[in-house]
């Protein structure tokens, strides 16, 4: 009975020093250079000194000149930013490393009496404010800030509201609202980007906690190749998953 004890703790020792010689593979890209890992997003820690956390969907709206229920669609989903939550303050937050970053959200009104609006206030509350037409089509729309404009600064955080009025009497019926904030892009990074395929940069972008930049990166994949899943994977990890088939609204130009 001791033998057999002996004999059981060698084989133990060998095991375990076969298994740590063992070394950890990196989870290979599969035939169309897509991960297969499920992506994942890691959000940066929120900035300290944010005041207000922000709304990333709209609970109710407000009047038009018309029933406002008459305006939405049938899946009654509200007005909504894509953008990610901190769930324990219900900060919204993301960063870019873009100069003219790109913002969508998910605009629920089939209708041509409702017009858009962005607003940027840098943080001595000066505001750069952008207006934008609606197609009337229910979707997510893409808003990118005009190359006119003035770029984003490295280092600095803007709040930023997304309102939908009425066209006739100009009065907000809903609206969205949180932060971005520029970062400086890492060496390391640029070179992985670099030589990444869009799908691979959507996984870095998001392991690195770069929300817009992944985003944009996504959209484009999702209008270019239906067969990726980028978005609707991106979408989910921030709990947005009931956006993720919504369609693309083709428009809008952003103008001062």
């Amino acid at each position: 009975m001791k033998l057999s004890v002996q004999k059981i703790q060698i084989l133990l020792t060998v095991s375990l020093i076969l298994l740590s010689s063992v070394d950890v593979q990196a989870q290979p890209a599969n035939s169309n250079g897509q991960l297969n890992q499920s992506l994942i997003f890691a959000a940066p820690p929120p900035p300290p000194d944010i005041g207000e956390p922000g709304k990333r969907a709209e609970a109710g709206s407000r009047g038009c000149e018309q029933d406002i229920n008459k305006l939405l669609t049938s899946s009654q989903k509200r007005l909504t930013a894509l953008v990610p939550v901190y769930s324990n303050s219900e900060l919204v937050f993301g960063t870019t490393i873009a100069e003219y970053p790109t913002f969508l959200f998910y605009v629920p009104y089939a209708s041509d009496y409702v017009s858009g609006e962005l607003v940027l206030e840098d943080d001595a509350q000066n505001q750069t404010i952008y207006k934008t037409s609606l197609t009337g089509t229910p979707g997510v729309v893409n808003l990118r800030l005009p190359s006119k404009a003035a770029p984003l600064e490295i280092g600095k955080q803007y709040r930023w509201y997304f309102n939908i009025y009425c066209q006739k009497d100009k009065q907000i019926i809903a609206n969205v609202e949180g932060y971005v904030k520029r970062e400086q892009l890492k060496p390391a990074l640029k070179t992985q980007l670099e030589k990444a395929t869009p799908r691979q940069q959507v996984n870095l972008y998001a392991a690195n906690g770069i929300w817009y930049d992944a985003l944009s990166v996504a959209s484009k994949l999702r209008r270019t190749n239906s067969q990726d899943t980028s978005w609707t994977a991106l979408l989910k990890a921030v709990g947005l998953n009931d956006f993720a088939t919504e369609p693309k609204v083709e428009c809008c130009n952003l103008e001062n």
